[in-house]
């Protein structure tokens, strides 16, 4: 059982002890681990539970199809949340069964032909660039990668000149890559794309992973100009495994843009030899999933937005920066995390150590962290000259106490 005594706060805090108390005590998993992998699957909150539960309970009383009818409006309420977490229409959100699916979807659209390129960063999600390698290896496609700044995330003048010089059909930016603090520049990436799209309007497509910033921080679609966004919910957004949303903007769906195995969920067949999209996102969907994840991830979103995106983005920074300054601390320990602004992801390798043994050794103290390897992001890890690194990405209702207990921990364990 974990217990803290008092939450001890810095001055710069988002929330007081009174909000942190309330969000644990909303919260079972509090009670029973540290809990540092939201990066991994955030602790979901009770009312998400509760959610998932009662449709379940239903399904089992009436039936799937039927509790499915007759939860009509929650069902309806998961576009409309995505949409005000994204700031578009719910007609622009297709519900899918993880990021990697969303990405996939979208991906599956893209009208690629031989030498077509794909311009990427050198920090993209790992299933991303395999993705891509299957793509090179199926179409003949090409894959050029954008350079990084001397900081860390994307070189902003490479990006602008090779999207003159290649014309790519598909622009890829991972907006936090799953094994490093790095937050890539997405607005002024933006600007960019947006200055080199009135020269190329109908070229590029543009497809943002945001996998790692969804329920960390503000992802306005608008702003961000992507084709696509696409998010899990059971990060950060601390809503149920097994779920993702995927943002379709109007262009690409008055484009005509459709996933390669569109069904009947996306599609109407109208005669022997021909079919009619879905007008709306949800032709990205099968008609196949489980409704009760669309519930809970509706009650996860509604409790992100009832707390306020921008207070969770400066509390998560505040966590992450307070874990990174104290484990810089520690004799052996290298922080490899790199860019201007940095997220909830804190990586580090020890010299010497064992990631497995590292992590074992926590969780037996209730502490939960990930290992990362190399395979993980190979571009990344071989920059920064590692094979390895253990993954730490506190939340808004982890506390110092949680952050001084882990680090402590640490310092025994190696």
């Amino acid at each position: 059982m974990i217990h803290t005594s008092s939450i001890q706060l810095p001055a710069s805090t988002a929330f007081s002890a009174d909000e942190i108390h309330r969000f644990r005590s909303e919260t079972t998993g509090t009670r029973h681990v540290v809990h540092l992998n939201n990066a991994g699957s955030g602790l979901m909150p009770d009312i998400v539970t509760q959610a998932q539960l009662e449709h379940i309970t239903l399904e089992s009383a009436i039936g799937g199809y039927e509790a499915a009818a007759l939860q009509a409006d929650a069902i309806s309420g998961f576009y409309e949340q995505c949409a005000l977490l994204f700031n578009c229409k719910a007609t622009n959100i297709a519900f899918t069964a993880s990021a990697t699916d969303a990405y996939t979807r979208a991906l599956s659209a893209i009208p690629f032909e031989k030498d077509d390129v794909i311009l990427t960063d050198r920090d993209d999600f790992v299933s991303n660039q395999i993705q891509f390698l299957s793509l090179q290896k199926r179409f003949g496609v090409k894959i050029v990668h954008i350079r990084n700044a001397a900081v860390g995330g994307v070189d902003l003048n490479d990006l602008l000149e090779k999207l003159y010089y290649y014309k790519p059909r598909l622009l890829a930016i991972t907006h936090i890559p799953t094994n490093s603090g790095l937050v890539q520049p997405v607005q002024k990436i933006a600007a960019v794309y947006s200055t080199y799209l009135k020269s190329h309007p109908d070229k590029t497509w543009y497809i943002l992973d945001a996998c790692q910033s969804a329920g960390q921080m503000k992802l306005d679609v608008q702003q961000l100009q992507c084709d696509f966004l696409s998010v899990t919910c059971r990060k950060f957004l601390r809503g149920p495994r097994g779920t993702g949303a995927l943002y379709i903007s109007d262009k690409a769906l008055q484009a005509g843009l459709e996933p390669m195995f569109i069904d009947m969920r996306g599609a109407e067949w109208t005669e022997k030899g021909a079919y009619k999209q879905h007008p709306e996102a949800k032709r990205f969907e099968d008609w196949e999933f489980a409704y009760a994840t669309v519930v809970g991830t509706k009650a996860a979103i509604e409790y992100c937005l009832q707390i306020g995106e921008d207070r969770i983005w400066q509390q998560v920074q505040l966590m992450a920066a307070i874990t990174r300054d104290q484990l810089a601390s520690i004799d052996k320990v290298k922080v490899l995390d790199r860019g201007i602004k940095q997220g909830g992801l804190v990586t580090f390798h020890v010299a010497g150590g064992d990631p497995v043994n590292i992590v074992n050794r926590l969780l037996k103290r209730k502490i939960n962290v990930v290992p990362s390897y190399r395979a993980f992001g190979v571009l990344d890890f071989d920059d920064k000259g590692v094979k390895w690194a253990v993954r730490a990405s506190p939340h808004y209702y982890n506390t110092t106490d949680e952050i001084e207990f882990f680090i402590e921990s640490l310092k025994e364990i190696i």
